[in-house]
């Protein structure tokens, strides 16, 4: 398994409960922070659960395709 970084590009304020929680499980805590995590399938639902908040990077340098660049928006 790679791994995927993650980074917290919005704030949090106004996010329900379960948001926030996804947000402390990855381990994110300020805007701005990066984690690195497994991936998998959980880490995967978990980031998709707040990926309006987030950005995904894989291995490379390139930016992981979220479903709005798939869709040509």
């Amino acid at each position: 398994m790679g791994k995927i970084s993650v980074t917290q590009r919005r704030s949090s304020n106004g996010c329900n409960q379960r948001q926030l929680d996804t947000l402390r499980s990855l381990g994110l805590r300020r805007i701005g922070h990066t984690v690195e995590i497994e991936d998998c399938e959980q880490a995967r639902g978990m980031v998709h659960a707040v990926r309006h908040l987030v950005d995904v990077h894989t291995d490379g340098d390139a930016p992981a395709r979220t479903p709005k660049q798939e869709q040509g928006s």
